[in-house]
């Protein structure tokens, strides 16, 4: 077997606070939306993959909380302690195991419950870099700087990225933030890191989505537009900052090459239909067209004001609105992939791009893109 199809998928609405719901509930609502999306129950399901986070769920073993809501009980389940794109590979390998012909994924997140901040600052070395207050914020900050003085990237090309992004939001009825701004909007906005400032930053949210994945003898069951994988590649970068060469993502452009290398791309943009990246800030989204091949290195900040990103562009990226419209930090990567199959289903409304045949997800695990994965999908 050599094929693993997406045969539905369910998001919740975004929200900066969904304080009437507790995690089993948040999961609860999107894994029944799924079901009565593909007309399916609890005995359809296989095996149930689950993606969260025990600092962010403040609990240990924190799946074990949600087995009920998840309908795992008495099934095979794992958790992917990470982003939900890899937990969406491990449910791939279920299927590819021939173990499994039907596997649930499900990402779940709730920021409002913790400070992001102290979450995020304890992923660094508790000796020698956790004291110094180091987190997504600031390390952003000092990556952005040295990308965009290495090769000359302006603010203002960082934040037609937001722009562009937040435009796209509104034709999501997922997103979280839901209103349009202006480059001058992104440029007065309070500063944070230099230099970047509040709005080149995304909110954090709270939300969860899901899918149904099937071997290919199963896909027809369920959908007649199921998409299928068709290349993945991974690649880890060095844990601490200063290992890393922080003006390129080079973890990404390797993960990239492998899997246009098994999907059979040589042209990303060219054959490339959409993209859903994983834009933890704006200059990170010129950093990775870069790293994904859409344009030279350093090219980024040109390759946003060509126009070649926005809806109507060569390479449509982040049509959904992107992570900067929509943030559950442990389910970004899941929202990439879903939002990609919407993309190939012909299913995604008003942020539907014409034709899609092909598009490529990519989720994130870490600080500065520590942890990369690039995953190709096609439709039929």
């Amino acid at each position: 077997m050599d094929k693993v199809a997406i045969v539905g998928v369910a998001q919740t609405k975004y929200e900066e606070d969904k304080i009437d719901q507790p995690y089993s509930e948040l999961v609860f609502e999107v894994v029944k939306k799924l079901h009565n999306n593909l007309g399916i129950t609890n005995d359809d399901i296989g095996c149930v993959i689950t993606s969260s986070n025990d600092f962010n769920d403040g609990r240990t073993i924190a799946n074990m909380a949600i087995q009920d809501a998840v309908g795992s009980v008495r099934k095979a389940e794992s958790r992917v302690s990470g982003d939900g794109a890899f937990a969406y590979v491990y449910g791939a390998m279920r299927i590819l195991s021939e173990e499994y012909d039907t596997v649930m994924v499900v990402s779940h997140c709730k920021c409002s419950e913790v400070s992001q901040y102290l979450v995020n600052n304890t992923i660094f070395d508790p000796y020698y870099q956790r004291h110094l207050g180091l987190d997504q914020i600031s390390s952003a900050g000092l990556m952005a700087n040295m990308y965009m003085n290495k090769y000359g990237v302006s603010e203002e090309q960082a934040a037609k990225v937001v722009v562009k992004n937040r435009k796209n939001a509104l034709n999501n009825p997922h997103a979280h933030l839901q209103k349009e701004i202006s480059v001058e909007d992104v440029l007065n906005s309070k500063m944070l890191a230099y230099p970047l400032k509040e709005l080149d930053f995304p909110p954090f949210s709270d939300g969860a989505v899901a899918m149904l994945l099937t071997s290919e003898k199963s896909a027809k069951k369920f959908t007649d537009t199921p998409v299928w994988l068709k290349g993945y590649a991974s690649c880890t970068d060095a844990y601490y900052l200063g290992h890393r060469n922080m003006t390129d993502l080079i973890g990404l452009e390797l993960a990239a090459k492998g899997a246009y290398e098994m999907a059979g791309i040589s042209d990303p943009v060219g054959e490339l239909d959409v993209a859903e990246v994983y834009d933890a800030f704006s200059t990170h989204e010129l950093m990775s067209y870069e790293a994904l091949g859409f344009c030279g290195k350093g090219e980024g900040g040109k390759f946003m004001d060509s126009g070649a990103t926005q809806m109507n562009g060569s390479i449509p990226v982040n049509p959904s609105g992107g992570v900067l419209s929509s943030n559950p930090t442990m389910a970004n990567g899941l929202i990439r992939v879903a939002e990609i199959v919407l993309q190939l289903m012909g299913k995604a409304g008003k942020r539907q791009i014409p034709n899609a045949k092909l598009g490529l997800a990519n989720g994130m695990n870490g600080i500065c893109s520590q942890g990369n994965c690039v995953l190709i999908f096609g439709g039929e």
